[in-house]
């Protein structure tokens, strides 16, 4: 059982000091100061535990505006954790579920002609009402809409970005942060590794505030400051459709709860990667496998996620 710290401010300002003083010291947490990086890992554990738990007992609702290939999958994965699912697309709709809820997912797969209002007056909203939303640029790079409408979300400064490492680096690019990103993109899927998508991360994460989810063989997740590798999973996951999908709908139903954007990003990684690795364990073929994958998260313990291996570096 993981012990709870006194407050939820104590654990960020210990966890803020933390990084700073590794950053003092220079190199990274992990690599320069091993009590440092232990003391940062304990912590982010601990919200990650909470976050977890607090979803479970208040069911709260995320909607998404998500692609039409992957949205049931969304739906059920959000609802396996905990969360509660609504699913739009028409402009008022957004405006609503960015009023009715505490965290909202936005995904640019499968744009239909309504998203060049829906989305851009959702993300408005969002950002007026200061809440909590996740951004999955899937796709970036195909067709001038799709640009258009990533480019006006960089004013509104989401919570969490997720995707893969390919679609990070596009993303920085299109955004201007990071002047040595060149991305390679192949419809929907990555052609460059994780680690490659590491300095785009950390210039997005330090932009928006938030933090930045790089799907891959072992996922990257990071706030800016504090940079965190993710390990299990299954190679399954690419063989089914909306695995990264539902991964921002899921870690928008943890941003609703958890402490920072960073613990929130890490629940939905941690607990992917760990019911992945369950499921997998379980079956030899992609259908079967999504069916275990849905019930490992449901059945997955605060406790079992937060102690997913997995490590810690200063950025």
């Amino acid at each position: 059982m993981i012990e709870e710290i006194e407050t939820q401010q104590g654990a960020a300002s210990q966890m803020a000091a933390a990084q700073q003083g590794a950053a003092s010291q220079g190199g990274t947490a992990s690599q320069g100061d091993p009590q440092q990086a232990n003391a940062l890992k304990q912590q982010l554990q601990q919200q990650v535990a909470r976050a977890a738990r607090d979803v479970r007992e208040t069911n709260p609702m995320a909607g998404s505006i998500t692609n039409t290939v992957t949205v049931n999958f969304v739906a059920n994965a959000q609802i396996a954790v905990g969360g509660s699912a609504a699913m739009v697309y028409l402009p008022d709709e957004g405006e609503f579920l960015a009023n009715a809820g505490n965290a909202t997912y936005i995904n640019v797969g499968t744009l239909l002609p309504v998203y060049e209002e829906t989305l851009p007056r959702t993300a408005r909203a969002l950002n007026d009402l200061g809440k909590r939303w996740v951004l999955d640029p899937v796709g970036i790079g195909i067709g001038s809409l799709r640009t258009k409408l990533l480019s006006q979300m960089k004013e509104c400064k989401p919570t969490i970005i997720r995707g893969n490492a390919s679609e990070v680096i596009a993303l920085a690019a299109l955004w201007d942060l990071d002047a040595q990103a060149s991305a390679e993109v192949r419809g929907v899927d990555s052609t460059q590794e994780v680690n490659e998508a590491r300095a785009a991360a950390i210039a997005l994460a330090r932009y928006t505030g938030g933090a930045v989810a790089v799907s891959g063989e072992t996922d990257l997740v990071t706030d800016g400051n504090a940079v965190c590798y993710s390990h299990g999973g299954s190679h399954f996951m690419a063989k089914i459709t909306g695995s990264g999908c539902s991964l921002g709908g899921v870690c928008a139903v943890y941003a609703t709860c958890a402490e920072t954007p960073l613990a929130a990003a890490m629940a939905g990684v941690q607990v992917y990667n760990l019911a992945g690795a369950r499921a997998e364990a379980q079956v030899d073929a992609p259908a079967s496998f999504q069916v275990a994958f849905l019930d490992e998260l449901y059945r997955a313990t605060p406790e079992d996620i937060a102690a997913n291996p997995f490590d810690v570096e200063e950025a």
